[in-house]
């Protein structure tokens, strides 16, 4: 044990001081406090109901009445009991506290890779630092992209895993690649696991090209076999999670379209303008080297010490202003100081801040281009090309557009930019690969200085520019400039000089900003210089210079992290369990006992981009970026460019909320004519297409009339159907995954029930006997319903998810039975070696 310690303390020394970092960066958890994450929040809201009824039975439900009229959970909050990696996630969130596990397992993975390259200790050390801090993992941290930062932390971990298995040792890389295959799937990010795995594609090739070249196929053949082996280890173990996602997925928004009129709407995957919404712009990628290059976040305010606070303090705006508005010139002040005087200056709607690989890296990065002689140079700077193409989308759409329309679930994907998170892992593989290499003994070291110079020069020298003259490659000005030209211009009645002068004094801050960060680029060009020159010059002892050198990364990154993510993010707990406050007519609608109605908040902006009301109430609206696609044009159709009330009928909308625009209070509006939990319709109009079904509910009384596609004719049988209106059906028993009715009629009739329709998932039973139904009125579900007097039930239970689970148990097993024989095969071999 003793000598375990000894081999292993440069390591276990190097893990507590990653675990001192992370708490001293989020020393607020000490003190008992906790990240305020908006997506956490929404995530709340989304997830409300499914926790009431997980906390009364212990189980979860697989679908949610909270939003959207209803939708599976699986998106939103399930359980998988049956994957072991479900629990080796609940030990990341859970043994630390919120996020210093998330930036743990940055670190410890990307450690484990540079130790697998049998890279120093502490040179390792630096390049986990630069790839943990990279400023994009920082801000989804801000942000609440929680199952996207832990995604992207197994990364490392993943292509260590592989390059074992390329080496030859199999039996532990291909178990170690299933393990952290598994958990990157159980993530539940299959963005930046797509991402993830066009980058494996690339190596993969570079890997077969020189195999075949040096004759090693038969080596490289076992090496892809159980790599491929691991993959499809870790695919059985998530089989529950895939299975529902894959399923879910072609009925959502990024499924295929339902409608042909509207040619706006894609035949398949999302609409391309929203998928590009958020594009990375050319020009912006040099924050790379230089964070405010671009001003940093949107909404950020300019220096209140800059020349536009000074001319809207000084007198200068109010003065010119002062004849127009009168009384008034203080409020249009203030909406020129709000609307216009943002540091970024992108093209992106909005952004939490720039992608930041750090200074020193960049420079490192450059000096790898130069003196690494191993083939991955060429898989890291041709993979990391291709993706910032890609990350560009509609700002350069050639590389964009064929991936969009050709490359097979490319186009399921929003946000393009985020591509990028993988080139945050490349740009500090390959500088620190560099210093290995120079460390190798391979070249001299005047070779070494010059090319360690002109990475200097390249990097310090585009920064330099920026210091001396930021306006000959970048203009301050967003794309958008002529529209803020033109409010400046109406809002000052035309007074281009004033207008002008208020822009030029815009630019100038922003020129100011850019200056600074340019600047301290070069002072950390100049750091990271000194020391790889005093290594490579033998002027400073090796461990000594990689110590600093993981120091200057981590204050570099460090500090460019803190604008975005800092102990202002943090609040007391209690803060974020008592977020959502109920309005007085939330408590209002609270205390009506209908199990299952739907209310429709008017007051949130767009009442389908937040999930606030869900909080309190099953909802028309909400927020989820993996909605029903029909319900989404349900919503594009009838409920956008103005309300349907039909529609709001046959949703059950009881109730509505709006705000007085002059006194700012809340009003609640019941609705007369919602038409229930069910009713009985006492006609059916069939149509030919979901077309022709969209414009019948148009204009139509769904309390009388049922609109079906006629593919379900056969389902009914009109010759014995009754009008029900001597009948009745009621809803008796709610939870969210099961729903009972009794119902009694003379006749058969046919029932309409406000439950969205799925038909993945979702049954109906008659006094215990399925029994068929259909999709009636575009969305909802219906069925014909025999004479007398029975109990009916609707129950969801997907086949997807229970038998996946049962394939995930297997799969769980043999992972655990995998990793056991994989490194008790290792240590066997080991001590062989040692005999």
């Amino acid at each position: 044990m003793n000598n375990w310690f000894k081999n292993n303390g440069t390591h276990l020394a190097i893990i507590a001081i990653f675990v001192v970092i992370c708490f001293a960066y989020f020393s607020p958890v000490l003190q008992g406090k906790a990240p305020m994450q908006g997506d956490v929040l929404q995530a709340k809201a989304m997830q409300k109901e499914i926790m009431d009824v997980k906390e009364a039975t212990g189980k979860g439900p697989l679908w949610t009445n909270q939003m959207f009229g209803g939708m599976p959970a699986y998106q939103i909050w399930v359980q998988y009991p049956l994957n072991i990696t479900t629990y080796g996630i609940d030990v990341i969130k859970g043994v630390f506290p919120d996020p210093v596990g998330t930036v743990l397992l940055y670190l410890l993975g990307a450690y484990l890779l540079f130790c697998v390259l049998k890279v120093n200790p502490w040179l390792a050390a630096a390049g986990a630092v630069a790839f943990a801090f990279t400023s994009y993992n920082f801000i989804i941290i801000a942000a609440g992209h929680s199952n996207k930062a832990l995604a992207i932390g197994f990364f490392a971990p993943i292509l260590a895993s592989i390059i074992l298995t390329l080496r030859g040792r199999y039996l532990v890389g291909g178990s170690l690649l299933a393990l952290f295959m598994a958990l990157e799937i159980r993530s539940n990010h299959i963005q930046m696991t797509y991402y993830l795995f066009i980058a494996l594609f690339i190596l993969g090739c570079i890997e077969l090209y020189h195999a075949k070249k040096a004759k090693q196929l038969p080596a490289f053949g076992k090496s892809v076999a159980f790599i491929f082996g691991g993959i499809f280890l870790a695919v059985l173990v998530n089989a529950g999670t895939l299975w529902t996602t894959y399923e879910y997925g072609n009925e959502t928004i990024r499924g295929k379209s339902n409608l042909t009129t509207d040619k706006a709407e894609p035949a398949n995957g999302l609409d391309k303008a929203y998928a590009y919404q958020w594009s990375q712009g050319v020009g912006e990628s040099f924050t790379f080297l230089v964070p405010n290059l671009y001003g940093g976040a949107s909404g950020g305010a300019l220096d209140p010490k800059g020349e536009f606070v000074k001319i809207l303090q000084d007198g200068t705006v109010s003065n010119a202003l002062g004849p127009i508005y009168g009384e008034n010139t203080g409020q249009a002040v203030n909406a020129i100081a709000q609307n216009v005087g943002s540091q970024y200056w992108g093209d992106k709607p909005g952004t939490s801040g720039p992608y930041y690989f750090g200074s020193i890296i960049c420079l490192l990065f450059v000096f790898g281009l130069f003196i690494v002689k191993h083939r991955w140079k060429w898989w890291v700077l041709g993979t990391s090309v291709l993706l910032l193409l890609l990350s560009f989308g509609s700002n350069f759409p050639l590389v964009s557009d064929l991936f969009f329309n050709y490359l097979p679930g490319y186009n399921k994907f929003r946000a393009v930019e985020s591509i990028l998170a993988v080139v945050g892992l490349l740009v500090p593989l390959l500088a620190i690969l560099a210093i290995k290499e120079a460390q190798d003994g391979a070249y001299d070291q005047k070779y070494l200085v010059k090319r360690l110079t002109w990475s200097a020069a390249i990097t310090g020298g585009f920064a330099l520019i920026i210091v001396i003259a930021p306006t000959v490659f970048f203009g301050f000005r967003s794309s958008n400039q002529g529209e803020v030209t033109a409010w400046l211009n109406q809002i000052t009645q035309n007074n281009a000089a004033l207008t002008a002068k208020i822009t030029d004094a815009i630019v100038a801050d922003r020129v100011s900003l850019a200056r600074a960060d340019a600047l301290r680029t070069l002072l950390f060009v100049a750091i990271g210089f000194g020391l790889i020159w005093a290594f490579i010059t033998k002027k400073m002892n090796m461990q000594l210079v990689f110590g600093l050198l993981a120091l200057a990364v981590l204050i570099d990154l460090w500090q460019v992290d803190r604008r975005y993510l800092n102990n202002q993010n943090f609040v007391n707990k209690s803060d974020l369990t008592d977020h959502y406050k109920a309005r007085d007519v939330d408590n209002f609608i609270s205390a009506d006992k209908d199990p299952n109605f739907r209310v429709f908040d008017l007051t949130l902006g767009d009442p389908f981009k937040s999930a606030e009301t869900s909080y309190f109430h099953k909802t028309v609206g909400g927020f989820h970026s993996a909605r029903l696609k029909r319900f989404q044009e349900l919503v594009d159709n009838q409920l956008t460019k103005s309300i349907n009330q039909d529609v709001l009928d046959m949703l059950n909308t009881k109730y509505i909320i709006t705000q007085d625009q002059q006194t700012g209070s809340y009003k609640m509006q019941r609705n007369a004519t919602a038409c229930g939990n069910a009713w009985f319709v006492e006609s059916v109009q069939y149509v030919k297409n979901s077309d022709e079904e969209m414009k019948a509910i148009s204009s139509f009384d769904a309390k009388k009339e049922a609109i079906v596609d006629q593919s379900y004719k056969g389902l009914m049988d009109s010759k014995i159907l009754g009008t029900g209106q001597e009948g009745f059906i009621k809803l008796t028993n709610y939870t969210p995954d099961h729903l009972t009715y009794e119902y009694s009629t003379a006749k058969d009739v046919i029932a309409v029930f406000s439950e969205i329709y799925y038909n993945k998932g979702w049954k109906m039973y008659i006094d215990g006997v399925e029994k068929p139904y259909f999709r009636a009125d575009y969305v909802l579900r219906a069925a014909q319903l025999e004479a007398g007097n029975h109990k009916l039930e609707f129950i969801f239970h997907p086949t997807s998810y229970y038998v996946g689970e049962n394939i995930s148990l297997a799969g769980s097993i043999l992972l655990v039975v995998g990793l056991g024989f994989g490194f008790y095969t290792e240590n066997k071999k080991k001590k062989a070696v040692k005999a």
